[in-house]
């Protein structure tokens, strides 16, 4: 049987219907409205029971741009970048002793992070301020002779405190940084004669600081907090003379809410520096960089404003 290839469809064959498009409804997630109402209710419930407290919110703002308030930001911020300068210095030394083959220094090294991790830091700050009481000198031979008391400021006592404490913190993590990189770029350096140091600089560390800049950064923020230990040994930063002043105004809760406020503002600030830090330190590890808060706020506007299309098949 023969099929003629030339016959053609009856001019009465009705064309193909179009295709029909389909209603996308989306997913009702009921578990999220509930938690929703919940999380809200709660926080109802909280500022109700502070305002019927006897606080007198008007004086926060009212002490907000005190002179004594700012003094204590400024020497706050000071103290936190002093400090983890100390540390991240000291860190650094601490790291390569660590992992020097040397028994002596890597031995020194752990002891060091053992007794300082070991011990709060509250009580280093209390043993440096008091050793006044054992020493009543303190002599460095023709360098330097003074009375402790006045070698041993409020000032010297916190950073000793605080960046002595932050060093062995900040001697593991940059280890972890270094032990990240892979040996294979340290031989290379080697191969090619460059000395120990140089290779630390250039090939090493470089490339650890993608693992290190990350923590670091929580450490500069918990830092930050920390420097309210501070005012045990007399050193006059914001918590310091918030209190002072909470004392002498007779609204001592209020400027602890002050206080809070203003750490709340710099921690702010302090984490938006340590993102762009991170993405600027992300470059070439990954194929396409995070998202900055802004771009983020612009897409969730973009697609707030986007009509939902229907999908055809």
């Amino acid at each position: 049987m023969t099929v003629d290839v030339n016959k053609t469809e009856p001019a009465d064959t009705p064309p193909p219907a179009a295709p029909e498009s389909i209603k996308a409804i989306p997913v009702r997630h009921y578990g999220r409205y509930v938690s929703a109402v919940i999380a809200i209710a709660l926080l109802a419930a909280i500022i109700y029971a502070f305002s019927q407290g006897k606080i007198n919110w008007g004086a926060i703002p009212d002490y907000f741009f005190d002179d004594r308030i700012l003094d204590g930001v400024g020497q706050t911020l000071l103290l936190t970048v002093l400090s983890m300068a100390i540390g991240i210095v000291g860190g650094i030394l601490l790291a390569v002793m660590r992992l020097s083959k040397n028994p002596v220094t890597s031995s020194i090294a752990w002891f060091y992070i053992w007794f300082f991790r070991g011990t709060p830091v509250l009580v280093q700050l209390m043993v440096w301020f008091n050793l006044g009481l054992v020493f009543e000198y303190i002599n460095l031979g023709p360098i330097y002779k003074d009375y402790w008391s006045s070698f041993m400021t409020p000032l010297l006592t916190a950073l000793l405190g605080l960046g002595l404490n932050e060093a062995a913190y900040m001697a593991e993590i940059c280890r972890a940084g270094l032990l990240a990189v892979d040996e294979g770029q340290t031989e290379a350096a080697h191969a090619l004669g460059m000395s120990h140091g140089k290779t630390l600089r250039r090939i090493v560390i470089p490339q650890a600081m993608r693992v290190i800049v990350p923590p670091t950064g929580n450490e500069v923020i918990n830092m930050l907090k920390t420097t309210s230990l501070v005012s045990a040994v007399q050193f006059y930063e914001l918590l310091r003379q918030a209190q002072d002043i909470g004392q002498t105004s007779g609204a001592s809760v209020e400027m602890l809410f002050l206080a809070a406020t203003w750490y709340l503002i710099l921690t702010t600030v302090f984490s938006i520096g340590q993102y762009y830090l991170e993405r600027y330190y992300a470059r070439g590890s990954t194929r396409a960089l995070p998202p900055t808060p802004f771009q983020r706020i612009k897409a969730n506007v973009a697609s707030f404003r986007r009509t939902p299309k229907a999908v055809t098949r």
